[in-house]
């Protein structure tokens, strides 16, 4: 294997092997969490926008964040504001933290040290003074493993940005957490944020109507999910005719014959009208 490498003279951020190559974040995830670290400090990018930069799709961006929480390089909170809104903050690092050490850095606490690495290029990096190692990759399947949140991520994702749908759709964003639980009981009952999406987009009135509330008519539409939509099974085939025949049972034939009952009996009408005629047929055969 043979590598070339020129170290950039400008425009270059310093990330971290233990990023590239951790073993349990996905290239989305790594791709995810180094585009953040290369912003400005003061950046208000949210992690979702540097998603739609980065062309991470809506699912993948789901379970990428959801590694990156799951190993502490992203934290998030849920504050209400003096005017009750509702808005989520969001703290990105470029070492896992803990809880309680993200919470003293929201809090503006103790600063956490990055490791001391020799050489940025190449070499594991010794040991820091706050922050923890990825531990050894789990063993056994964890493919069923999900963040605990990552439906009300979903939820939100799916009423999030709506004047991309319909640029009449500005709805204030003191909205949007009342409209992320309307879509959430869409979603447990079986829809998909991309079938959320696209039932607002057709109960919207016509293109050239305006929409004075456009908060209020997406909650009017999200209102009361309906049941998810089941596949209805494709319709029964003509039965053929020869199903609906019947073998006769009677002694009269050499040969099997097949007749059309017109209800239970058992024999063709020649084989019926015989057993009727004869004198010694049984009271119950006659009928």
């Amino acid at each position: 294997m043979l590598r070339h490498v020129i170290p950039p003279a400008r425009f270059f951020s310093q990330v971290s092997n233990d990023i590239i190559r951790h073993p349990r974040l996905s290239s989305d995830a790594v791709r995810l969490l180094t585009w953040q670290l290369s912003l400005p400090l003061d950046a208000e990018e949210s992690l979702s926008r540097t998603a739609t930069r980065a062309g991470i799709k809506k699912g993948a961006f789901l379970r990428a964040k959801g590694q990156l929480k799951a190993e502490g390089y992203v934290h998030e909170w849920r504050q209400q504001g003096v005017r009750g809104l509702w808005s989520t903050v969001q703290l990105v690092s470029s070492v896992p933290l803990s809880e309680t050490e993200a919470a003293a850095v929201r809090g503006g606490g103790a600063p956490v040290v990055a490791p001391a690495v020799s050489s940025p290029a190449a070499g594991r990096p010794t040991g820091r003074a706050a922050g923890r190692h990825p531990e050894n990759t789990p063993k056994g399947n964890t493919s069923h493993h999900q963040e605990p949140d990552a439906a009300c991520d979903e939820a939100r994702e799916a009423v999030a940005d709506l004047h991309h749908l319909d640029r009449r759709l500005r709805v204030p964003r003191g909205m949007l957490p009342q409209l992320a639980t309307l879509a959430a009981q869409w979603l447990a009952r079986g829809h998909t944020a991309d079938g959320v999406r696209t039932e607002i987009r057709r109960s919207l009135p016509a293109p050239d109507t305006c929409i004075h509330s456009p908060g209020g008519l997406v909650r009017y539409i999200l209102r009361e999910p309906p049941t998810a939509r089941v596949a209805s099974p494709p319709p029964s085939a003509p039965v053929p005719r020869v199903a609906r025949m019947r073998e006769c049972e009677g002694e009269r034939h050499i040969q099997p014959l097949l007749f059309r009952p017109a209800a239970d009996e058992t024999r063709c009408p020649a084989c019926d009208a015989a057993v009727q005629d004869s004198p010694a047929a049984e009271p119950n055969e006659r009928r």
